[in-house]
C-alpha cells in the first residue's frame, strides 16, 4: 500500500491524476446510464445502446489510463507506440462489450457480477497493453505480486458494480454502480503502476514511430471530449426517460386510482405502488406499501404460488388489513410495462360483499326469511338425522302448531300486521326451546316444534302448554286482538316409523284440536285420520261448490202481525253436494269462514237473491245473511253496490242480517263498513238477539233497522217464565228504540198468539212458511190471490 501511495504521491502530477479521476467517475456513470437504457430498449435498441455503452466504458478507461500516465512523470526520454496504443484501446473496447452483454442476459442471477468481470478484464487488459506502448530510455521490472493484486482488486470491484448498478431503478444504485466501476478502473491503474519499476538505460532508442505524449495528450483530450458528449447525452436520455417514466407512471397512477377495484403494481415479490382502492380495503395509505413484500399484504402461500402458476385466473386469498381482520378477496394477476420494464400487476377484488350474499343464501336455503327459523327442508333433515341417530329408551316428540284465526288478522289490519304476529310468536315461542330442539315455520302460520330424545309424553304434553300459555300472555298486551294456537303432538316411534307418518299424524292431531274448540293440544290417537281427512276432503269440495252450480237459494216468508201478510223473504243458502247429498249449513259455514270460501260463497248469494229479488211485483223486502269475514274485508262494500247496481233492486229492499258477535272483533271498523252500507240505503238487521252478548251500548251505537229474536226464546216463551220475560223485554226494548223486532222460529199457535199479546212487529217461522223455493211463492211475489191465506186472527183462532 505505502508503494501505491508513493507512486501516486511521487511519481505523478496530482493534477493530472485528479483529471483521470474526473474522466473516469464521468465515463462510469455515462456508461451505467447508457447500459440500463440498452436493459430497457427492445430489439435492434437494444444492441445500440450496449455498443454505445462499450464506447464510452472502453473509452473511460482507455482515457484515465493515458491521462495518468501523462502525470507519470520519469524524468528520461519517452513517447507512445502508437500500433499498441490503438490496440489498447480497441481491446477495452471489446473486453468491456463483451462483460456489459453478459450483464444483460436475463433470468441468470450471476450474469451481471460476469459481466463485471469481465468488464474487470478488460480494464487489466488495457492497462498492461497500454504498458507495453510505453516506450522508456530505460528497462522495466515487475512486480508479480502487485500485478496480480491490481487483476484481483480491479476483478472483484468490477463483478460488485454491475449487479449493485442493474439492482434497481433508484439514483443511489446507480451512482453506487458507477462508484465500484471508477475504483475498479482507478484501483487497478494505480496497483499496476507501482508494480513496475523503472531503470533508466541510455543504450536503449526509442522508436521513431512512437508518439510524443504532447501528441498524445491531444487524442486523450479528443476522447475525453468524446466521453463527456457522450455523458452529456447519457444524462439528457435519462431525463427524458425519467420524464417520460413520471409522465407515463402519473398516467397510470390516474387510471389505477380511477378503478373501483384495487390494484397492486409488483416488482417480483416486491410492491412498487398500489392505487386508492387497494389502500382504502387494506386500511393503511398507499406509500406505505411501497418497497412492501406480497407475503405482508397475503400471508397465505397456496394463494401467492396459484398467482404465479395461473396468470390471468383468479385465485381467492385473505388480505391482511390494517385493522387486523383479514378480508376475503379474489386476486387476478397480468403482466404489464411499467416505467420501461415488465410488472406483475394484481387485480384485488373486496369478496366480501359476494361471501355475506353467499352466506345469506345458504341461510335461506335452510331458514325462514320473515321470521328466521328453520323451514321445512332443514326441519325434514334434523327430522331424519334425530331418527337415525336415536338414543335407546327415548322418543321424539313432533309438535304442529296452526295459530287460530290468523287470516282474521290478515283481513282486519293488514299484512303486515299478520307478518308482525308470526314473528312475535315465533319469538317468543322459540324463547322456550332448550339446547338440541328445534322450531321450524312450515307454511303460512303453521309451525312445527321438534323434541328429540325425550323421556315420555309429558315433556311434550308440557311444552304445549308452556306455548298456550305465553300465547296467551302475549294475547293480553296486544292490540291485535286474540291470536290462540292449536297444537298436534305425534311421537316417534309410537305413533309412526318414520318422518312422513310421524309429521302426517301430528298433522291431524292438530285438526282434532280445532274442531275440539282451538287453543288447546291433542295428542294423536288411532282413528283420528278418518276423520280429518274427511274435513279436508269437504274442505276441498266447497271450493268449487260455486262453480260447480251445487249452491241453491230457499226463501222463508217473513209476516208482519199487524197487516198478517208476507212483507219479505229471508234467504237461506243450501248445498247439494254430488255424492254426501245436503250438507246442513251449520257445517259448511265454518268451514267456509274458516278457508275464506265465504267470500266468493258469500257475493254469490247476495247477487243471486238481489236478481231474484228485482224480478218481483211486489216490492218485498229481500234479507240476506252477512258473515263476520265479509264486513272486515275492504271490498264489501263496493261489492254491495256493484250489486245492487247491476241487479236494479231498490236499496230500501235490501236488509242485511248481522249478528252481534260479528261487531265484537272490531267495533270500529265494523261500525264504519255498516255506516257506509247504511249510507246506500241498504236496512241492517240485528241477528239473534238474546243469544251472544246483547249489548245495549250495541244497539244505540250501530246503525240497526230491525231486532231478530233468536227462535231457540219463542220455542220456550209458554213453558219457560224466564224465555217469556225476555221475549217481553225485547219487545218493549224494540218499541223504546223506535226498532221493529221479528221473531224468529215460530211453530205453534200458542207462540203466534204470545208475541201477538205482545204486539211483536214481525215474525218467521215452520208455522208461517217453510223455507222453499221462490216458484213456490209465486202468488205472494207475484200480487196473485192466496189461496190459503194465513191471518193472524185465524191461527190465534
Amino acid at each position: 500500500m505505502l508503494t501505491i501511495y508513493n507512486c501516486i504521491a511521487n511519481a505523478h502530477d496530482l493534477r493530472l491524476v485528479g483529471l483521470a479521476a474526473v474522466i473516469c467517475a464521468i465515463a462510469s456513470v455515462t456508461a451505467v446510464t447508457l447500459l440500463r437504457h440498452a436493459r430497457n430498449a427492445e430489439g435492434g435498441m437494444s444492441y445500440l445502446w450496449l455498443g454505445v455503452s462499450a464506447i464510452s466504458t472502453g473509452f473511460g478507461i482507455w482515457a484515465t489510463h493515458f491521462v495518468a500516465m501523462l502525470a507519470f512523470t520519469p524524468g528520461i526520454p519517452s513517447g507512445y507506440n502508437i500500433v499498441l496504443t490503438a490496440v489498447s484501446l480497441v481491446a477495452a473496447i471489446l473486453l468491456t462489450g463483451t462483460g456489459l452483454a453478459i450483464a444483460l442476459i436475463p433470468n441468470v442471477r450471476i450474469a451481471p457480477a460476469v459481466g463485471g468481470s469481465v468488464v474487470a478484464g478488460g480494464i487489466a487488459a488495457m492497462h498492461y497493453t497500454g504498458m507495453a506502448a510505453f516506450e522508456v530510455q530505460a528497462t522495466m521490472h515487475w512486480d508479480v505480486a502487485l500485478v496480480i493484486s491490481s487483476i484481483v482488486v480491479g476483478g472483484a470491484l468490477g463483478a460488485l458494480a454491475l449487479p449493485v448498478a442493474l439492482h434497481s431503478d433508484g439514483a443511489s444504485w446507480r451512482i453506487g454502480g458507477a462508484l465500484l466501476l471508477t475504483l475498479a478502473i482507478c484501483s487497478h491503474h494505480f496497483t499496476a503502476m507501482s508494480a513496475v519499476t523503472i531503470i533508466p538505460d541510455s543504450s536503449i532508442a526509442i522508436s521513431p514511430l512512437s508518439v510524443p505524449a504532447p501528441w498524445l495528450a491531444l487524442g486523450v483530450a479528443l476522447i475525453s471530449f468524446a466521453i463527456i458528449g457522450l455523458a452529456v447525452g447519457g444524462i439528457a436520455l435519462d431525463i427524458r426517460d425519467r420524464r417520460r417514466t413520471d409522465l407515463e407512471a402519473d398516467r397510470m397512477l390516474g387510471l389505477a386510482n380511477a378503478a373501483i377495484e384495487g390494484l397492486i403494481v409488483c416488482d417480483g415479490d416486491t410492491i412498487v405502488t398500489v392505487n386508492n382502492s387497494f389502500a382504502a380495503l387494506a386500511c393503511a395509505s398507499t406509500e406505505s406499501f411501497a418497497g412492501k413484500r406480497l407475503d405482508a399484504c397475503f400471508p397465505d402461500d397456496l394463494p401467492r404460488a396459484g398467482l404465479i402458476s395461473r396468470p390471468d385466473q383468479p385465485v381467492e386469498a385473505s388480505l391482511r388489513a390494517g385493522r387486523g381482520l383479514p378480508v376475503p378477496v379474489e386476486l387476478i394477476q397480468r403482466q404489464i410495462d411499467f416505467a420501461g420494464r415488465p410488472h406483475q400487476v394484481i387485480a384485488v377484488r373486496d369478496l366480501r360483499a359476494r361471501k355475506e350474499a353467499e352466506q345469506h343464501i345458504r341461510f335461506l336455503a335452510h331458514h325462514d326469511a320473515l321470521t328466521g327459523l328453520s323451514n321445512r327442508s332443514y326441519f325434514n333433515d334434523r327430522v331424519d338425522a334425530e331418527i337415525a341417530n336415536m338414543q335407546p329408551g327415548r322418543k321424539h316428540a313432533i309438535l304442529c302448531l296452526d295459530l287460530d284465526r290468523f287470516k282474521e288478522v290478515n283481513d282486519l289490519f293488514g299484512h303486515a300486521a299478520g307478518d308482525n304476529v308470526l314473528q312475535t310468536v315465533a319469538a317468543h315461542v322459540g324463547s322456550l326451546l332448550d339446547d338440541g330442539q328445534v322450531m321450524a315455520r312450515l307454511g303460512g302460520d303453521e309451525f312445527a316444534i321438534l323434541m328429540p330424545n325425550i323421556r315420555h309424553n309429558a315433556a311434550a304434553e308440557k311444552m304445549a302448554q308452556r306455548v298456550l300459555e305465553i300465547l296467551r300472555e302475549r294475547d293480553d298486551a296486544s292490540e291485535l286482538g286474540s291470536v290462540s294456537s292449536s297444537i298436534g303432538i305425534a311421537l316417534y316411534p309410537d305413533d309412526a316409523d318414520d318422518r312422513e307418518s310421524v309429521l302426517a299424524h301430528a298433522d291431524t292431531a292438530l285438526y282434532r284440536a280445532k274442531s275440539d274448540g282451538r287453543a288447546t293440544y291433542r295428542f294423536y290417537e288411532t282413528g283420528m285420520g278418518d276423520a280429518v281427512r274427511d274435513r279436508r276432503m269437504l274442505e276441498h269440495d266447497l271450493r268449487g261448490a260455486v262453480a260447480g252450480d251445487q249452491m241453491s237459494l230457499v226463501y222463508q216468508p217473513q209476516e208482519g202481525m199487524q197487516r198478517g201478510a208476507v212483507i219479505g223473504f229471508e234467504a237461506l243458502l243450501r248445498w247439494t253436494h254430488p255424492t254426501r247429498g245436503m250438507v246442513s249449513p251449520a257445517i259448511f259455514i265454518p268451514i267456509a269462514e274458516e278457508t275464506g270460501s265465504i267470500l266468493e260463497i258469500g257475493e254469490w248469494v247476495m247477487r243471486t237473491a238481489c236478481t231474484e229479488a228485482a224480478r218481483w211485483k211486489r216490492p218485498l223486502t229481500i234479507a240476506v245473511n252477512v258473515s263476520a269475514v265479509q264486513i272486515y274485508h275492504d271490498n264489501f262494500v263496493p261489492m254491495v253496490h256493484q250489486i245492487l247496481l247491476e241487479t236494479g233492486l231498490v236499496p230500501s229492499r235490501l236488509e242485511l242480517e248481522i249478528t252481534e258477535t260479528a261487531l265484537i272483533r272490531d267495533l270500529n271498523r265494523a261500525l264504519s263498513a255498516l255506516r257506509r252500507i247504511k249510507a246506500l240505503g241498504v236496512r241492517i238487521a240485528m241477528d239473534d238477539f238474546g243469544t251472544g252478548y246483547s249489548s245495549l251500548s250495541n244497539l244505540r251505537a250501530f246503525p240497526f233497522d230491525k231486532i231478530k229474536i233468536d227462535g231457540s226464546f219463542i220455542k220456550s216463551v209458554n213453558n219457560n217464565g224466564q224465555a217469556a220475560t225476555i221475549v217481553r223485554a225485547v219487545v218493549g226494548l224494540g218499541r223504546g228504540l223506535g226498532l221493529p223486532v221479528l221473531a224468529e222460529g215460530v211453530e205453534t199457535e200458542a207462540e203466534l198468539k204470545f208475541l201477538n199479546e205482545e204486539k211483536c212487529d214481525e215474525v218467521q217461522g215452520y208455522l208461517l212458511g217453510k223455507p222453499a223455493s221462490i216458484d213456490h211463492f209465486a202468488h205472494v211475489t207475484e200480487g196473485l190471490p192466496q189461496q190459503s191465506p194465513i191471518s193472524v186472527d185465524a191461527q190465534v183462532a
